[in-house]
């Protein structure tokens, strides 16, 4: 009986009370929708890099050098414990179509590592079949084309195309590396048969290690576990180059020595000859003008292998490189972009999930407290107190078991799938299935029950603790009493009674003012800070490469910028060319109390003031001292006046002066003056690398000019800033997406919130309310009464919210900080104008339909209700 009667009790009060519930349902769905949705995205990402290297056998290191690599390289990776070791060959080489440069990798079925993931036809078959890249299939390419690829190292030139596919080695979409063939960008890979390659050495040598492949690729425990294998590779390799040195320089002395062996001979021929002469002559005649001859030809032949000695003897050292994931093309980027969301997911989720419950609690309390007149009718009629509560807690469980069901399906569901589909715009991850991540759901489960049961539970048992008799009469109005405005004589004079009413009954309940300006502060910010987050990332990138970096293009110049009489002709002649800047560049690593930088680009100059115009810097570089970036600055803990380790390519150390600081907002950099690098690196400098300045340039044209300028020989490299500027706008696109579903949903909060305090107002005011219709106040004075208060609440609520709303976004913008990147604190004008009409309109819609309700309210009924 007791028990039909409790859940007669709960039907009702769903009933009756059916838009609180609705609003508790929803904003505990909107908390765990976006805590659990957001957060999965993060280990989404990762697991499906995971996935995707694992069943393509990616490999974890790469050994490249300089004058290739041969069978005894093999043997010596092989020796790696747990290693799948797998040599491959490649060549770049220029396509009939298009002139694009092809980076063209050697194919074998037997092949294990880094395979294929096909996307259209087959892999091939024969030696004239070649796989192309998918990106490739997006500009005219199509299975059955016959295509020519252009390189001598090549056994047959035309290949005829039978599949698309994608390389881990490759993961993003369309960045494919660089090159000094064509206009030194790869634009596509290929894959044929081992055979057409003419080359004996192996370009590269690939290793796999089987302990590993479960491993996050992106995190911190795989990456040490990689720097210890190839520490440990290094030892085997070590004193290699030197060995292979004497190989590559006996195997070019061989064809000079039969060269040689070839001229000695016809220098004894030549020799007998002259004896013959003078014996004949009986020593009158020495030689013949034709002897002469023979002999000027040797002694020019004699020269020519003397020259090709000293070639051979200045032939390349070798350089051997081990590489690993993350130095492949779009690896880094992917990770960065990985941990930015992942970063953003760590903090806005949670302050979301937080105002959600601190409304959840507010909400549940208040209910509880309203039907204090009902526990104590139950308490006097013999009812236990696990029995009064009973109601409450299956009216909360009911609430929130609803709200996390809906919240955790959805948000698994929905926000990892749009972010894994946004990234898939730019990398060949595939989406895996879709995976509950259930430590979040777990947290998320915890923290909702406490918003709603642990509600229930401290405000029954207060209550509970109170005689039935107390129970059962309402509850005395809290004392009025003055107020701080009122002892302001000259301004509360000038306000008319209703403006004082609202004064006094704002701060005489201040849980209930507080509350409002939290929740309303709390949305307010929430939507600022989506704006703030988007804003920020953009400036970032849009600064750097448009306001700090004033030049278009870096060549990289051969024998250290000795020859340019070319280069300088062929910029010269083009339209779009306006000027350039010849400077020392090189990329170095600082070090400080066992902290340490890599990927440092040092640039030097001999016209420091002339430099200024195509680097923006926040001051002019010092002549006796270096200009280190803000964000290297940071990670080494250094200020003007402090000194620092400056490691060459070479490791060899050096000390250097920092003497100032500048902003750079992407990458590490270090700024000195000519007379300085002489000074502190030993006379280096060597101005081989030109900052460019170019008038805006098609990709055409861009292609046209770095074509001609690698052409010409003296130009090794020659990279365009707006490659760059096109994947930081990729990625700035990338994160719009999830900063909208930011805001979206922190507006739906905003809302619900704003439209659940002003119910609970209303609904803990209604005996108020009605006295005062009673007394004659209209249903326009009415409303006002309560919007009058919610107009200040909101004022006060949006001031604090923006606030809010700027801490908020500075400590996630430094969660999201990769070591490369800083986010300065930008929030545009219309995130500020766009938070608060948001909440303007939210409240004004609120109002409306608070009037309405008050319209309808049955002022006998509610005047009587505690009798």
């Amino acid at each position: 009986m007791k028990n039909q009667l409790q859940f007669h009790l709960l039907h009702r009060k769903i009933r009756g009370s059916w838009g609180r519930f609705i609003a508790i349902v929803l904003i505990i769905m909107l908390g765990v929708l976006l805590f659990v949705g957001i957060k999965s995205s993060g280990p989404d990402l990762y697991n499906n890099a995971t996935a995707y290297l694992k069943s393509q056998k990616a490999s974890d290191v790469q050994i490249m050098s300089t004058t290739g690599l041969t069978d005894r390289d093999v043997q010596l990776a092989e020796k790696m414990t747990g290693a799948q070791v797998q040599p491959s060959k490649s060549v770049d080489a220029i396509s009939s179509k298009n002139s694009d440069t092809i980076q063209l990798y050697s194919y074998a079925k037997k092949d294990q590592l880094n395979q294929l993931y096909l996307i259209k036809g087959h892999l091939p078959r024969k030696a004239n079949q070649i796989v192309l890249d998918n990106l490739a299939s997006e500009n005219n390419y199509q299975i059955g084309d016959t295509i020519k690829l252009t390189n001598d190292q090549l056994k047959r030139q035309t290949y005829r195309i039978v599949g698309f596919a994608t390389s881990p080695l490759f993961i993003h979409q369309s960045s494919r590396g660089t090159t000094t063939v064509g206009d030194g960008t790869v634009d596509y890979f290929a894959y044929t048969a081992t055979a057409n390659f003419k080359a004996s050495v192996y370009s590269s040598v690939y290793l796999r290690f089987t302990s590993l492949q479960n491993r996050n690729s992106y995190g911190t425990t795989y990456q040490k576990q990689i720097d210890q294998k190839v520490k440990k590779l290094k030892t085997y390799f070590a004193g290699r180059a030197k060995v292979r040195d004497q190989e590559v320089r006996s195997q070019a002395l061989k064809p000079i020595d039969a060269q040689e062996a070839g001229l000695k001979r016809a220098q004894t021929q030549l020799t007998l000859a002259k004896q013959q002469v003078q014996q004949a002559s009986q020593g009158k005649v020495t030689t013949t003008p034709d002897i002469s001859a023979q002999e000027a030809q040797l002694q020019i032949a004699q020269a020519n292998i003397t020259a090709a000695k000293k070639q051979v003897d200045q032939l390349a050292k070798t350089k051997l490189y081990f590489n690993d994931r993350s130095d492949l093309p779009g690896f880094t980027g992917y990770g960065d972009l990985a941990d930015r969301i992942a970063a953003i997911a760590n903090v806005f989720p949670l302050i979301f999930f937080l105002i959600a419950i601190l409304i959840t609690f507010t909400t549940i309390t208040r209910m509880v407290e309203e039907e204090r007149t009902q526990i104590g009718t139950f308490k006097a009629l013999g009812y236990t107190r696990s029995e009064i509560s009973q109601n409450y807690y299956l009216y909360a469980l009911f609430a929130a078991a609803l709200g996390i069901v809906i919240g955790v399906i959805a948000g698994t569901n929905t926000l990892p799938q749009i972010v894994v589909s946004m990234m898939q715009n730019q990398y060949v991850y595939p989406a895996s299935s879709v995976n509950y991540d259930w430590p979040t759901i777990g947290i998320a489960i915890l923290l909702s029950l406490f918003a709603s049961l642990g509600a229930v539970l401290i405000v029954v048992n207060r209550e509970l603790r109170e005689k039935p008799a107390a129970l059962m009469q309402a509850k005395a109005p809290k004392a009025g009493k003055r107020i701080l405005l009122e002892r302001i004589t000259p301004l509360w004079r000038r306000l008319s009674f209703n403006q004082k009413v609202s004064y006094r009954n704002l701060f005489r309940f201040k849980s209930r003012m507080w509350m409002a300006i939290l929740g309303i502060a709390g949305g307010t910010g929430l939507i600022l800070t989506g704006f703030g987050i988007r804003d920020s990332i953009d400036y970032s990138g849009q600064t750097e490469f448009h306001q700090i970096l004033n030049y278009q293009s870096v060549l990289s110049l051969d024998d250290d910028g000795a020859k340019t009489t070319k280069t300088a002709k062929i910029l010269k002649d083009d339209s779009k060319y306006r000027a350039h800047l010849p400077v020392y560049m090189e990329m170095v690593k600082l070090q400080r109390s066992g902290e340490s930088v890599d990927a440092v680009s040092l640039y030097a100059t001999n016209q420091p003031q002339k430099f200024r115009q195509y680097v923006k810097l926040s001051q002019a570089i010092p002549k006796n001292g270096a200009l280190l970036s803000r964000k290297a600055a940071k990670l080494l803990n250094v200020q003007a006046g402090d000194k620092l380790t400056l490691r060459d390519a070479d490791n060899r150390p050096y000390q250097i002066k920092v003497s100032g600081i500048t902003d750079n907002y992407a990458g590490h950099f270090i700024y000195m003056c000519k007379d300085y690098l002489n000074e502190a690196l030993t006379k280096r400098y060597q101005p081989s690398t030109w900052l460019v300045k170019l008038k805006t340039q098609t990709k055409a044209q861009e292609k046209k000019l770095a074509s001609q300028l690698l052409k010409t020989g003296e130009v090794v490299n020659n990279s365009y800033l707006s490659t760059q500027i096109d994947a930081v706008d990729t990625q700035t696109a990338s994160l719009r997406p999830i900063v909208l579903i930011f805001i979206i949903l922190s507006g739906l909060l905003s809302f619900i919130v704003l439209y659940n305090l002003t119910n609970i107002n209303v609904s803990e005011r209604i005996r108020e309310l009605s006295t005062i219709k009673v007394l004659g106040f209209f249903d326009r004075e009415m409303t006002m009464y309560v919007v009058r208060e919610n107009v200040l609440l909101t004022i006060m609520g949006i001031i604090v919210g923006l606030g809010f709303g700027n801490l908020l976004t500075w400590f996630i913008l430094h969660q999201a900080e990769t070591a490369d990147v800083i986010f300065p604190l930008i929030i545009s004008a219309t995130g500020y104008i766009t938070a608060i009409l948001m909440t303007i309109i939210f409240t004004v819609i609120v109002m409306i339909v608070t009037h309405f309700k008050l319209k309808r309210v049955d002022m006998i009924e509610a005047l009587k209700a505690n009798e």
